[in-house]
């Protein structure tokens, strides 16, 4: 049993339930573009704050789009600050499609619905659980910790993190190290055994706009120079694509701990390491590595012409591209390969591939705290296939980790509900993650 120090309180685990809801209410769709207003989102979480004690601020970039950031002062000033941070936009979500309306934040037979709950209001409603679960218990943390709630992170964060970062670095002195979304949930593997990843690593983002030239004419001509032939060409080649095996440490981490929990010898360190082997030995729990063996670029927009008897002059593609930690340039140069001389190719969003350390006193001490609460769990490092708020913090020198803990029954497909239908949150996996939280945070 968790020592009684760290026990939170039932109004905590109250909390964390009607925030994630109210949370959820409030509709911060981001559609991209600037196409969002976070501000009624951010004034909801500064006023809980507030209410704790704590003096928030509010700051815009952009008008309507609002970030809240807050500081707790340690009991240590010598120790180096941390960085607990969560993004207050979602995706779209249409309401036709799904069992409730997204933005009701139904709590139904013991689980919160609607758009947000798992990405990621949930951390959100956990994050002010905890803060004003200290404010009434009089806790102090060791260290300072400073609290940031995000907009504009489900598209290019100029808004949010990054404007942070970028003209506010001040609010964040001292912080080296950092927590937020995707780590320690339930994976359940299908043979008994409970998974939990922390997230030690994110591969780069590369969002690519390809544009290919080409001579414009009748529909009826032959025509040789067809911008949309060599787009479509350069398309599938990337599509076509098998991308070498390239292991980072994370990664490599990531394996050797799963294949010792199902007793194989990893052989990480082999010249000739054959990765889609293990990874078919692992079964199911090969979802948590497979992505981030390699850089991937996926194919996704097509754009071209404007009558089916014109040929275009010009045709444009996006690519998903995301590379590894230290790929970046086998990346580019792979791109500059498959497109060939008929066509260009632009980063329209470019964003660093990050990588921390899985044997740090911090990753002990989350290993630590998911473990208090889920004896029979197994925590393991990963590397997350896309990227979070955590990229533009490392500008300050912020090692990120993924770490929103929640606690999954079997059969509830926690990854498919990022951006997904029908996306919701047991109400006892949100009162696992504030006491999980708060116990890391407590020691950290």
């Amino acid at each position: 049993m968790a020592d009684q120090a760290f026990q939170v309180d039932e109004q905590a685990l109250d909390e964390v339930v009607t925030f994630t809801s109210e949370l959820i209410r409030i509709d911060t769709t981001n559609r991209g573009g600037g196409d969002c207003q976070e501000r009624p989102a951010a004034e909801y979480a500064a006023a809980k704050l507030a209410e704790a004690g704590l003096e928030p601020t509010l700051l815009e970039r952009t008008k309507g789009r609002t970030n809240v950031v807050a500081r707790i002062a340690g009991t240590d000033p010598s120790a180096d600050a941390m960085l607990v941070h969560g993004h207050l936009d979602v995706v779209p979500a249409e309401a036709a499609d799904w069992s409730v309306h997204p933005f009701s934040g139904e709590i139904r037979d013991g689980v919160v619905w609607g758009r947000g709950a798992v990405d990621m209001k949930n951390m959100d409603a956990m994050i002010l659980a905890v803060v004003r679960q200290w404010a009434r218990a009089g806790v102090r943390p060791r260290r300072d910790i400073v609290v940031a709630f995000t907009a504009d992170e489900e598209a290019s964060a100029e808004d949010g993190s990054g404007f942070l970062a970028d003209q506010h670095a001040g609010l964040f002195e001292g912080c080296t190290e950092g927590i937020s979304e995707s780590g320690a949930f339930t994976f359940h593997d299908g043979q008994g055994k409970q998974i939990y990843p922390i997230a030690a690593g994110e591969r780069g983002t590369g969002w690519l706009r390809l544009t290919a030239h080409g001579k414009a004419g009748h529909g009826s001509k032959v025509n040789h120079a067809n911008a949309v032939t060599r787009l479509a060409a350069a398309v599938a080649r990337i599509g076509a694509h098998e991308w070498p095996v390239r292991l980072t440490p994370t990664v490599a981490a990531a394996l050797t701990e799963l294949a010792a929990l199902y007793g194989i010898d990893a052989g990480v360190d082999s010249p000739d390491f054959p990765a889609d082997e293990l990874l078919a030995k692992l079964g199911p729990a090969a979802a948590l590595v497979a992505p981030t063996v390699r850089n991937s670029a996926n194919p996704t927009m097509l754009s071209a012409g404007y009558k089916v008897n014109v040929i275009p002059g010009e045709a444009t593609a996006h690519i998903d591209g995301r590379y590894l930690p230290g790929g970046e340039d086998e990346f580019r140069e792979t791109l500059d390969r498959l497109t060939g001389p008929d066509v260009e190719w632009e980063f329209e969003h470019r964003e660093v591939a990050l990588q921390a350390p899985v044997d740090s006193p911090t990753f002990a001490r989350m290993r630590s705290a998911v473990e208090e609460f889920a004896p029979e769990g197994h925590v393991v490092p990963y590397c997350m296939s896309g990227g979070t708020d955590a990229k533009q913090f490392s500008r300050l020198g912020i090692t990120g980790y993924g770490f929103a803990p929640l606690k999954l029954p079997e059969g509830f497909d926690y990854q498919a509900l990022f951006h997904g239908v029908d996306e919701r949150v047991p109400v006892e996996a949100l009162h696992f993650g504030v006491r999980v939280l708060d116990r890391f945070l407590r020691s950290a």
